[in-house]
């Protein structure tokens, strides 16, 4: 019998659960208002520890990032994402892209939705996609309220190099720009392990917490000196690389090799995502 023959008239599989529907849906969940929230109330945090503490200084005469963060509001944008890249940032990647497949499951729709028929790839590029977004969304919102905060309360100015030398506001910008990219790329190899970890339990609490854990994992193995030149095989080896897009002169090369770490990770992860999805027998 054709396929055409088994298959309801108008039905279009790639017409299934819009991007625009499943963004809908997730816009308004309460993790992502809370979410949101916390990548919006850091920059002012970060205000109030400055203005009770005072402004940082130089340590034992070495002058790092944190210490220029009141210079300038570009200055205080890149000073929000150096003390959330390493962690916070983890947390969204891993929330929205552990929380898609096993939510769905944990609340017993999963199965309805398979069944309205939404063929099983397009369920996980549609939920992949928009989780994605969120986690760049996320990315993007920290350093732009940090910029406005910044420049509200340290003015409008030149970013101050910590090794030395300034850059211009506009230059700056761009290099912001450039840093938030690559923290997301950095990131893939995070969201390909919760995704996969989502399509794999009925627990989101499960997928999350399991690729937050490893990446505290990875972070561990990588401050362990012994282990010489096998931590560049470490996405966490990379992850400020970042920092080489602030210098006067940019430098590509580590960020060229975490990017490559990143994504050769992620790909394998989400491969092994959809093909177990595929010969999944779902009960949930």
């Amino acid at each position: 019998m054709s396929a055409t023959a088994v298959t309801a008239p108008g039905y279009r599989p790639g017409r299934t659960l819009p991007l625009r529907v499943e963004a809908v849906r997730q816009l308004k969940r309460r993790r992502t208002l809370v979410m949101a929230g916390v990548m919006g109330l850091l920059p002012f945090i970060l205000v109030i520890a400055f203005t009770v503490a005072g402004s940082p200084g130089a340590r034992n005469g070495r002058v790092t990032l944190m210490d220029t963060a009141t210079a300038s509001g570009a200055n205080f944008a890149a000073t929000c994402l150096f003390v959330s890249a390493g962690f916070l940032l983890v947390i969204p990647v891993a929330l929205f892209c552990g929380d898609t497949i096993a939510s769905e499951a944990s609340w017993s729709s999963l199965r309805y939705l398979l069944a309205a028929p939404v063929p099983r790839a397009r369920l996980l590029w549609s939920k992949l996609t928009v989780a994605l977004g969120l986690s760049a969304a996320a990315m993007v919102l920290l350093p732009l309220i940090g910029l406005a905060v910044g420049s509200a309360v340290y003015g409008w100015g030149p970013l101050e190099i910590p090794t030395g030398g300034v850059m211009p506001a506009g230059t700056a910008a761009q290099r912001l720009v450039i840093v938030v990219a690559y923290i997301f790329v950095s990131q893939l190899v995070t969201a390909a392990l919760a995704f996969w970890l989502s399509t794999k339990t009925d627990a989101p609490l499960g997928a999350v917490g399991g690729a937050v854990g490893l990446t505290i994992v990875g972070n561990v193995l990588d401050a362990v000196t012994a282990l010489g030149s096998w931590r560049d095989f470490l996405p966490a080896h990379w992850q400020f690389a970042w920092a080489d897009a602030i210098q006067p002169k940019m430098e590509w090369g580590g960020m060229i090799q975490g990017s490559a770490v990143s994504v050769a990770y992620a790909l394998v992860l989400f491969a092994l995502a959809f093909r177990g999805f595929a010969r999944k027998d779902v009960v949930s």
